[in-house]
């Protein structure tokens, strides 16, 4: 029996599989990935510039930062699920063909690499930071639709009006949700199919909303490094509250899934960095180059 707000719910009967290349399997999740980082990197290279930095520096980092976020989501995604079947070697991070990554483990590996690139460089790293953190919640919120098109991250059963039900076969939230006794039956009607609470969308909103308070923060707070921080933060908050309605992480400690504890890692960081940050005091928001400008970028303009 169902109430009326179920049969509200939305279908989503996309095939997550696009088409096969060459043996490589093209997803949607793939897609929205790779156009995530394309507008991340975009977003980057217009804050790097209103934050003073010119582009080769911007694109030299983000040519660091992508690999070391793709390793990092890998990592963090074999150890969530160590010892499941298929994952039990340390190579088994550098096989990124299989699929499966954490949006967390990309966060962490892409500061990993943007901190020491910045480093031996000699750039501002807050100053880096806080264009970076426009370009990191812009790119994850995108990246999160093919996410929401494939129903990789199956969640907890809801009769609400926008809870969503995955139709097509290939989808894991049609196949695998443990609601239902970890497995669908071929051939029942698609109205007792499972509705469940769009966990990743409620993320991807929250992705959008930071990304415009970012703004805000950037003009009032006028400090470097408090916009990154409070990215970190923010997202961190954001991620305790959805993983409580996903049921595809595994709990590590205390009932609390990976992203949960990493989570708590990372909001004490972030904290202890707002204060370090705003006891810094103002620094403004310069116009002039974080680097100094090649004297052949100050000429006349190439035709």
């Amino acid at each position: 029996m169902h109430s009326a707000l179920t049969l509200l719910t939305i279908e989503i009967g996309i095939d997550p599989e696009i088409r096969q290349f060459w043996g490589l399997l093209l997803t949607w999740h793939g897609v929205f990935t790779a156009v995530g980082i394309a507008a991340g990197v975009y977003i980057c290279l217009v804050m790097g510039r209103r934050l003073g930095f010119i582009d080769d520096d911007i694109y030299s980092v983000a040519l660091v930062v992508i690999p070391s976020g793709i390793i990092g989501a890998r990592a963090l995604f074999v150890f969530e699920r160590w010892g499941s079947p298929g994952i039990n070697d340390v190579v088994d991070i550098f096989r990124i063909n299989e699929g499966g990554i954490s949006v967390f483990g990309a966060v962490l590996g892409g500061i990993a690499g943007g901190l020491a690139y910045a480093w031996v460089r000699k750039l501002p790293i807050r100053r880096g930071l806080d264009g970076a953190a426009f370009g990191g919640i812009l790119g994850m919120a995108i990246g999160r639709i093919g996410d929401i098109i494939n129903g990789e991250h199956f969640a907890k059963v809801s009769d609400l009006p926008w809870a969503v039900r995955y139709t097509h076969i290939n989808s894991p939230s049609f196949t695998s949700h443990p609601e239902c006794g970890y497995g669908v039956v071929l051939g029942i009607p698609v109205q007792e199919l499972c509705a469940q609470h769009p966990a990743v969308a409620y993320e991807m909103v929250g992705d959008l909303l930071i990304f415009g308070l970012l703004f805000l923060i950037l003009r009032v707070a006028r400090r470097e490094g408090v916009t990154f921080f409070s990215f970190l933060l923010l997202y961190s908050l954001i991620r305790i509250g959805e993983s409580e309605l996903r049921l595809d992480s595994r709990e590590v400690i205390a009932g609390l899934t990976t992203p949960q504890v990493t989570s708590l890692f990372v909001i004490p960081i972030a904290l202890l960095g707002l204060i370090y940050c705003w006891r810094r005091g103002e620094s403004g928001t310069p116009a002039a180059a974080a680097r100094p400008v090649p004297a052949a970028a100050t000429g006349p303009p190439a035709r």
